[in-house]
């Protein structure tokens, strides 16, 4: 099981493709990360590069502690692999903000849970 980190920063939008190593297949998946001013918090879309179907969107990158941890475990079912929004220990905050995004808290990738 590898971790490989999204590349986010704090620009209120973002829109960029990775190809991810996910159950141990390459998948190119193109993400939408967004600031959201009113409920202050980032959000995330995610759509298949290869068939241009979103998979999902609207996620909240809000943190959880063990097992809520994984943001995709409720969509384990689609095969995307894992995402932990994780604070590299530098921010006193409870979740990304505005200013913070792919600096103090970072975005981890990993396999589909099993």
């Amino acid at each position: 099981m590898a971790y490989q980190k999204i590349p986010l920063t704090t620009a209120p939008n973002q829109k960029f493709t990775c190809t991810l190593q996910i159950d141990g297949q390459n998948k190119a998946l193109s993400f939408f990360v967004a600031w959201n001013s009113i409920a202050g918090y980032w959000i995330m879309g995610i759509t298949d590069e290869a068939t241009n179907n979103v998979l999902l969107s609207s996620i909240p990158l809000i943190p959880g502690d063990p097992p809520a941890a994984n943001i995709l475990e409720q969509y384990s079912y689609l095969g995307i692999g894992s995402a932990y929004v994780v604070n590299t220990g530098n921010s006193a905050t409870e979740f990304p903000n505005d200013s913070n995004l792919g600096v103090d808290w970072i975005l981890i990738w990993s396999d589909t849970p099993i």
